[in-house]
């Protein structure tokens, strides 16, 4: 067997395509332009890369990028107030701090002082709270990409046998909760687990995102499961991720690659969730001025 590679950069564009339409649509009937305020602390390069790709991404669907760059020295009170600000101000609909931050800042902190209606990378306790009870709220955007992508493919969730590698707060908790609202049975593994092999290839869906290259083989992988590789890592030899693409092909019915899988979907899907805020935004506003 040989897998269908799942192509990340064509779901992505499909994605943007329809971000553009709704954007155009929401300006129309509503005057209101979602707008997305980037938060971005030092010079990082890697970092760097990150937002200006993100604002990119905003200009090709139409919504409003502001681009907030501050020096890595800067004292914690200035980020403070410049979310404040971000917060109050009725343009930006979603926020976002690209994190790591200098060594003299808390990120979990910044994030927890965004607006939970503009909290756009789904990362708060209060968005976490939210996505643990079932009920509507933004969701984190690279594990809402894995399940875009399952979408794609027809990969049938209900009742499947899903197993999520890694436990972060970023991808693997919320992956496994995105997997539980669709009823699949879900198993999430980490450093601790014993046989990881055999308990991945109980997987129908196997979802990586554990950190580590080249951690999950052919001997993790079921024959015809899907095989979804949320890690990225640069190599001497490359970008590579958390699964030896070659050997796991060979068992696996789908796969994503690294690069061209899960990365283009996160930020497509950040631009969804800065639509979506923005819709849920006008809702007090819709409310008054029928009471009015």
């Amino acid at each position: 067997m040989s897998a269908e590679i799942i192509d990340g950069k064509a779901a992505a564009a499909r994605v943007r395509r329809r971000v553009a339409a709704e954007v155009e649509d929401l300006v129309a009937t509503s005057g209101v332009r979602p707008g997305l305020a980037t938060v971005l602390v030092g010079d990082d390069p890697g970092s760097a890369i990150y937002v200006a790709g993100k604002q990119k991404a905003c200009a090709e669907v139409g919504i409003e990028g502001f681009d907030h760059r501050l020096a890595a020295e800067v004292a914690e009170d200035e980020v403070v107030a410049l979310l404040e600000r971000l917060n109050a101000d009725r343009a930006v609909s979603g926020i976002l701090v690209q994190l790591p931050v200098p060594d003299q800042l808390d990120g979990p902190e910044l994030v927890e002082l965004i607006d939970p209606a503009k909290d756009v990378d789904g990362l708060s306790s209060r968005s976490a709270g939210l996505l643990m009870l079932g009920r509507s709220g933004l969701r984190p955007c690279t594990p809402s990409g894995v399940i875009e992508l399952l979408d794609a493919h027809g990969v049938e969730l209900e009742g499947a046998e899903a197993v999520v590698v890694g436990r972060s707060l970023l991808v693997g908790k919320p992956m496994a909760q995105l997997l539980l609202e669709r009823n699949a049975t879900v198993t999430t593994c980490h450093s601790r687990t014993r046989d990881l092999a055999g308990v991945c290839r109980r997987a129908d869906v196997l979802v990586v995102a554990a950190g580590r290259p080249g951690l999950i083989g052919a001997e993790h992988v079921a024959g015809g499961a899907v095989v979804i590789d949320v890690g990225i890592h640069r190599t001497d030899a490359g970008l590579t991720g958390d699964v030896d693409f070659e050997s796991a092909s060979e068992r696996a019915r789908l796969i994503t690659p690294v690069p061209g899988g899960v990365g283009p979907m996160t930020i497509a899907m950040l631009l969804v969730n800065t639509v979506e805020a923005a819709r849920r935004q006008l809702e007090p506003e819709r409310a008054e001025a029928v009471r009015r």
